[in-house]
């Protein structure tokens, strides 16, 4: 099967991404849909001005005929955007689903596409998609995997891997990693911003260097915080994902809901994510913290 016709699903950091590497490569006609597309002013609709992406009248408009639809939304509306384009794919068209979503949501996801007469290809997406945009390490899972990675050999992705013939084995390696990394956003920024208020903060990066030796702590921490305060609402999501993968496994989660709280709370200070460096940056955290009515103490 050849891929000649694509759709995108959300138009975010990613479908841009993915939006305009593959016009890059001349994969094919690229088309896009994202529920901000009907605010003209919203980040999605703006990226489409001069881009060679067409926009879809609504979902399944987008879907139509496509050979491959990927879908990037947001980590809650995963199982709702497989299920709305379901009974529009073309016959035998890959749908690969790359949002960070619980074993259970994406085997429910897999059952609205392949009765729809789709091919779901589960996706997970295990470092930050930006840096390395199309080379980015992704463990595929399900039957239709091989068959993917065979169809898209020259589309771009270079660092694709089939994990699992299994639905939601690579969403659970997914869903583990982020409460590792999404963990680690959160006790550094709460760790620092209280280091900062007391004017401790060196001493503490400077313990870390010696307990963790290897990576500048300071440039580390500026970038991870800064992660949480651009994406803390799709963090909070994806950590919610995150709580349902572990007590789908009869665990309890309070770390993971602790986790979603402080990434959720991270959303609302943004601006100080402009910072170049990381005391300025916490600066603008405090300093917002004391101007926002009814803000969660840090």
């Amino acid at each position: 099967m050849s891929i000649s016709r694509i759709a995108l699903l959300g138009f975010g950091e990613v479908g841009q991404i993915l939006g305009y590497d593959l016009t890059d490569l001349n994969a094919g006609a690229v088309s896009a849909w994202d529920i901000k597309f009907t605010d003209s002013d919203s980040a999605p609709a703006r990226a489409l001005i001069g881009n060679t992406v067409g926009a879809g009248e609504d979902a399944a408009d987008a879907v139509k005929n496509a050979d491959l639809v990927i879908s990037a939304v947001t980590a809650e509306q995963t199982l709702a955007a497989a299920s709305d384009v379901a009974g529009f794919l073309a016959d035998g068209a890959f749908f690969l689903d790359m949002n960070s979503a619980s074993p259970s949501v994406k085997q429910e996801a897999a059952k609205a596409v392949n009765a729809g007469g789709g091919r779901y290809v589960e996706a997970a997406v295990m470092s930050p998609f930006p840096p390395k945009r199309m080379a980015t390490p992704m463990l595929l899972g399900g039957p239709h995997a091989n068959k993917f990675v065979e169809a898209t050999a020259g589309l771009g992705f270079a660092n694709m891997s089939v994990f699992s013939a299994q639905y939601g084995t690579a969403a659970a390696a997914k869903m583990c990693r982020s409460v590792m990394v999404k963990g680690v956003e959160a006790l550094l920024m709460e760790a620092l911003l209280t280091a900062r208020r007391y004017g401790v903060e060196e001493s503490v990066l400077t313990s870390l260097d010696d307990l963790f030796p290897g990576p500048n702590w300071e440039e580390l921490s500026r970038y991870m915080i800064s992660r949480s305060l651009i994406h803390g609402g799709r963090r909070a999501e994806e950590m919610r994902e995150a709580i349902r993968t572990v007590r789908d496994a009869g665990l309890d989660a309070p770390m993971s809901a602790a986790i979603a709280e402080r990434q959720g709370w991270a959303a609302q200070f943004g601006a100080a994510s402009n910072e170049a460096t990381l005391a300025p940056m916490l600066d603008g955290i405090l300093n917002a913290t004391q101007n926002r009515e009814g803000s969660v103490r840090c």
